[in-house]
């Protein structure tokens, strides 16, 4: 995945000590101690530089990421903030490396080369902490983005959508390998959760949990987990299974889920499957319907998913769940 590899951003106080502490020990292994701290400047200059260029390098370039992802950190941290770090990373980069330069030059002409050297680790020092609330920030985004789920475009996707709390999360643990959180509150899941179902040694469907989606009704903005939700939807189903509790345990009352359901057949380009949940508790005519408590139903709304795709390999029967070691 293409966040999982960027390193530990480290702070600025943590960039300039290694590049101290790393050009104390170059300095120590020159043998002309005439230039020693003109060798010392050049080599913070250069380790400073270096660090802060491959901080930058590290995170993918966001016009190469998959839609996705690329809303998915638009959402989580704004694509422009973070290109305004990096900006801020840049800058310092470069003025760090014009300044260290400069200053290593001029000691070449200067008796006073102590006084010039305390004045380039001053200016150099300074450069690096007004960035260091980027570098923070940045440090932030990728220990999230980090460990994002790996969803892959190869395989074929159904997204699992719905009011908090309808069962979403529990018919995900019981179809697939995933093992989301359940709980019986709104908001158990609170970002996108992938889980398998394989159809043979070869082939697999993908399943993607998304946080509950409220009716952003009255113009009321979504907030960031909602936006989450509809980011999956638009960007990688194949398929939309919309859960809807008829029971009206969730908090939220049929006609509003329905609207929802509306909505979200307004925007899909996909095929939408409805069923109800909780159905030992309220049945729903009209729609296929299952209980996650029980399990009655639950292998019928697998294989309806299932019948949207494409088939590139004779699946295995779906009459039984597949096991998920916890």
């Amino acid at each position: 995945m293409m966040f999982d590899t960027i390193p530990t951003v480290p702070t600025a106080d943590e960039i300039l000590d290694r590049s101290f502490r790393r050009a104390a020990k170059k300095m120590r292994d020159k043998k002309n101690k005439d230039r020693a701290n003109e060798e010392f400047v050049m080599a913070v200059t250069q380790a400073v530089h270096d660090k802060l260029v491959s901080i930058i390098q590290s995170f993918p370039e966001f016009d190469t990421l998959p839609p996705f992802y690329r809303d998915l950190v638009d959402i989580l941290y704004g694509i422009e903030e973070m290109r305004k770090a990096f900006g801020g990373v840049g800058w310092a980069a470069k003025h760090t490396r014009d300044i260290g330069k400069d200053l290593a030059r001029s000691m070449r002409r200067s008796p006073e080369n102590l006084a010039i050297r305390k004045q380039a680790v001053a200016r150099i020092a300074s450069i690096v902490h007004q960035i260091d609330k980027d570098l923070r920030f940045l440090n932030d985004a990728r220990n999230v983005l980090r460990k994002l789920p790996v969803v892959s475009s190869d395989e074929f996707t159904i997204v699992v959508a719905g009011y908090p709390n309808v069962g979403k999360s529990s018919f995900i643990r019981l179809v697939s390998t995933a093992t989301p959180q359940v709980a019986s509150y709104p908001f158990t899941t609170k970002g996108v959760i992938v889980g398998h179902h394989e159809l043979s040694w070869r082939e697999r469907v993908q399943f993607i949990d998304t946080p509950g989606i409220l009716d952003a009704g009255n113009n009321r903005e979504r907030n960031k987990i909602e936006r989450q939700a509809l980011n999956a939807l638009i960007y990688v189903a194949d398929t939309i299974l919309f859960i809807i509790d008829p029971s009206e345990h969730c908090g939220y009352d049929l006609t509003t889920q329905e609207l929802l359901l509306e909505e979200i057949k307004g925007f899909a380009h996909v095929p939408v499957i409805v069923c109800a949940n909780k159905s030992d508790l309220a049945p729903y005519p009209g729609v296929l319907n299952m209980s996650t408590v029980t399990g009655e139903g639950v292998l019928e709304v697998l294989a309806a998913t299932l019948r949207e795709r494409t088939p590139t390999t004779t699946p295995r029967p779906a009459d039984t769940l597949p096991e998920n070691p916890e």
